[in-house]
């Protein structure tokens, strides 16, 4: 937001100047928002001064050329002057005329308009045969305006009976010794009032302990001459987004070049000049904040009528920025006329409608729109306007009345133009003026003050709010109607905050315990997470939570499940997420490419998804996930390899896992990807359940350019921290004093799965082994021939005692029950 001081001071009744510019700024930086720059815009006409042109000949030498002699008041040191202290100097401009007063640019002065290019200096010279003493300059030299077809004419009238005198320095004129104080943006998002003067004059006096007073025609509600209502219908067919829509049809209009002072405000602002009407209307938007648009009344489909509507899926409307725009669904407010769209609703207007120098009739709209609607709009279409800017951040509907009549009396003032129609007012749920009542203490103690009430009162009443005494030591603070963001007390405590000064509050340490703040169990499971799949070898990756709708449909994913993006950042990040396996099996060819021939891949994130979410309130699902990878390009399967991770994280909990076959057909997203018939649901001892592990579909695997070995798992981080607490009691196991012995066992087996068989296994041993004996069982290798029916699975056990050292008779002998065991489950030892 430029803050330009001149325009802010015709709008306070408080001197802004009293301090210095430093000073100001200063406290605008603690008191009010960050300052990025500030500038100076008279510097770039130092020097340049008003002279009246004297006599006015034509060149001898040149057709398109005058010799001109100017008074410059006598004040220009270091020139040639003649006889009556006159000076010379040769215009080609084709306006020049004896009497005239102009801008003069003495020897030795830096064209405003290089400045930052090229610049120009001049110099006395001679110019077919005369002597030139610097020159006169148009408005484009002046850096002004786009206009150099003739010298700038300086017209007592606009710059008053002193600064009509020779020698009076140019920047004096038109407000061009102007200070502007760039602000950044953010610091005002929750301050609609401060997107636009008067509301940043007001801070500016309430920051410096001075009460601001509102202008009157902003403070009071106007009233309106009534007209025949006919000549002007406009109607709200959008409903609570368009919460206000005003407008008034104005006739007789001249078209016209802007008065210099209004040009060159805009031109402080960085904003360019168009004609009176166009500039009104930016004008009184930098003022106020609020946008306003002008129509050509005779350019409407329908001169006298316009509505507010949602949009048309494929109707197109061409913009004032020279694009034609097709407006792909319902979700836009447009400004119609007869049907036919003129505009965007608070985002810009059309070019069939626009104002330009043969118009000369005239609706001015003043509305307030939905500032949520405005935004998706905007970030949908990628228009980004100044009106955008202040209606997303909630302007109050209740000074578009005022800002309206204001319009209507410069349009009165600079176009000539008359009031044709009735003022239409069209209004929806018109919000009442907020109170809050807050206390003094609840105030002192977050600030750690000891203001009284009559202090906090005078610091609001600065800034224009009503306070009402209220018992018990309370107050009554009734908002102005620009405050839209005052909410709750919190909201008052930092208005007092910041108009007391920040700054100022004690440096005092709040009360606090030194005791350890206590650590998040789920962040440090997580932790611990990454730690040991990183020991394990696995690679952590992060990746973003919105992919495209073709990796979604390549896992077998229903799109109508995923929450899509309005406004995705890439055409390729379209929707939510609903698992992580996509995401890492979209990476796994990548990796082969770049010649890693083995490797796993893991993601801890968020996922969303329809299918968990809230039917009744709306709210997406989120599941807080862990997914793996591992991909091997020289090996033929991957399972095994990848309950290795599994049962080693888990296992560094103490969590002991068990595997369950997959026998019906779910048709949930974590399961989509995988080959069921080749996969597990991943379950604690305890009956937790946590996920599914597997290798996945061929046309996955096919889609996505997968080696044959390639699996993983997906489970619930949040689950595994359940199955975590559960085990915060389990007993301690010493490490055994004794060493341990391993003896390796294959087993052919026929239709048994490895989790039966592991399972047997497993029965038999604690059936075999005495109590003091700790075993654990790893698989080696299952092997099965082409043709066969048959398997074999290598195991390898290994014992050992916490009393005892093993002898190798004993293990032996416990093989042997094991396989006569084993032998009557059709399961023999190889």
């Amino acid at each position: 937001m430029k803050i330009s001081l001149n325009i802010a001071q015709e709008y306070s009744n408080v001197p802004l100047r009293d301090i210095s510019t430093q000073e100001l700024v200063e406290k605008i930086g603690v008191q009010l928002g960050a300052v990025e720059e500030v500038i100076e815009t008279g510097k770039k006409y130092e020097g340049i001064v008003v002279a009246k042109v004297v006599t006015c000949i034509k060149h001898p030498g040149a057709d398109k050329l005058h010799i001109c002699t100017i008074d410059d008041g006598g004040i220009t040191p270091n020139v040639k002057r003649d006889e009556s202290d006159h000076i010379q100097v040769v215009c080609g401009a084709p306006n020049v005329r004896e009497g005239m007063l102009v801008a003069w640019l003495p020897p030795g002065v830096t064209v405003p308009s290089t400045l930052g290019k090229d610049p120009l200096v001049l110099e006395v010279r001679e110019i077919r045969g005369e002597i030139s003493n610097g020159m006169l300059a148009s408005a484009s030299e002046l850096g002004l305006s786009d206009d150099h077809d003739g010298i700038l004419e300086i017209l007592a009238d606009d710059v008053g009976e002193e600064g009509a005198l020779p020698g009076t320095p140019f920047n004096n004129l038109y407000g061009l010794d102007d200070t502007i104080i760039d602000v950044e943006n953010k610091m005002f998002t929750h301050r609609p009032d401060c997107f636009g003067v008067i509301g940043v004059a007001r801070e500016l006096a309430g920051i410096q302990g001075k009460a601001f007073v509102s202008p009157d025609w902003y403070a009071t509600t106007p009233t309106f001459q009534a007209y025949d209502e006919t000549s002007l219908q406009i109607t709200n067919e959008a409903g609570d987004l368009v919460p206000r829509f005003m407008a008034v049809a104005m006739s007789d209009i001249t078209v016209q070049k802007s008065p210099m002072w209004l040009q060159v405000s805009l031109l402080n602002l960085g904003m360019k000049s168009i004609n009176n009407i166009v500039d009104i209307t930016n004008y009184l938007m930098y003022v106020t904040g609020q946008p306003l648009h002008a129509y050509d009344a005779d350019k409407l489909p329908s001169s006298g009528q316009l509505s507010t509507r949602m949009s048309l899926p494929g109707e197109k409307i061409n913009l004032l920025n020279g694009k034609q725009l097709e407006l792909t669904d319902d979700s836009t407010i447009v400004i119609s006329s007869e049907e036919v769209a003129v505009g965007i609703g608070g985002v810009m207007g059309g070019s069939d409608t626009e104002v330009d120098t043969n118009t000369k009739n005239i609706i001015i709209e003043c509305a307030t729109f939905n500032m949520y609607n405005i935004r998706r709009t905007s970030m949908k279409y990628g228009l980004f306007t100044d009106a955008v800017t202040r209606f997303n951040k909630g302007q109050s509907p209740l000074q578009n009345d005022r800002v309206l009549a204001k319009a209507m009396e410069m349009v009165t003032q600079l176009a000539h133009g008359n009031q044709a129609s009735t003022v239409t007012d069209v209004s929806e749920n018109m919000p009442a003026l907020k109170t809050v009542v807050v206390s003094t203490k609840f105030i002192n103690e977050r600030l750690g003050l000891d203001l009284s009430t009559a202090q906090i009162m005078l610091l609001l009443k600065n800034v224009e709010f009503i306070s009402v005494p209220e018992p018990f030591g309370s107050t009554k603070f009734t908002t102005p109607f620009w405050r839209t963001d005052i909410e709750i007390p919190e909201d008052i405590v930092e208005e007092v905050g910041r108009l007391y000064g920040y700054d100022k509050l004690p440096l005092v340490l709040p009360m606090r315990s030194s005791k350890p703040v206590a650590k998040d169990e789920y962040l440090e499971i997580k932790k611990q997470i990454r730690e040991v799949l990183s020991r394990a070898g696995a690679n952590e990756v992060l990746t973003y939570s919105f992919v495209h709708g073709r990796l979604l449909e390549a896992v077998g994913q229903k799109s109508e499940h995923s929450y899509k993006l309005s406004n995705a950042i890439s055409p390729d990040l379209q929707y939510y997420r609903q698992t992580l396996t996509p995401s890492l099996l979209d990476k796994v060819h990548l990796n082969i490419k770049a010649g890693y021939d083995e490797f796993a891949l893991y993601e801890m994130a968020k996922t969303h998804s329809k299918v968990h979410g809230n039917d009744e309130t709306g709210i997406p699902g989120e599941l807080q996930m862990l997914g793996l990878v591992y991909a091997n390009s020289k090996a033929d399967n991957a399972y095994y390899e990848v309950r290795k991770y599994l049962d080693y994280l888990l296992g560094s909990f103490g969590i002991e896992l068990q595997y369950t076959a997959i026998e019906d057909s779910p048709d949930y997203p974590v399961t989509s990807s995988f080959d069921l018939a080749r996969s597990a649901y991943v379950i604690t001892k305890d009956g937790d359940f946590l996920g599914i592990v597997g290798e996945y579909r061929e046309d996955v695997a096919a889609k996505l350019k997968l080696p044959a070995a390639t699996a993983g798992f997906e489970i619930g981080t949040e689950a595994v921290a359940g199955a975590v607490a559960k085990q915060v009691n389990s007993p301690y196991n010493a490490i055994s004093r004794y060493p341990n012995i391993s003896q390796d066992i294959c087993l052919r087996s026929e239709n048994i799965t490895y989790s039966v068989l592991l399972q047997k296994l497993d029965d038999v041993l604690k059936e075999c082994i005495a109590k003091d004996i700790s075993y654990s069982v790893s698989l080696i290798d299952i092997y099965q021939k082409d043709g066969d029916n048959f398997k074999q699975t290598t195991f390898r056990i290994e014992f050992v005692s916490h009393e005892r050292t093993l002898q190798a008779s004993y293990i032996s002998d416990i093989l042997k029950k094991l396989a006569n065991t084993l032998l009557t489950d059709n399961i023999t030892q190889v």
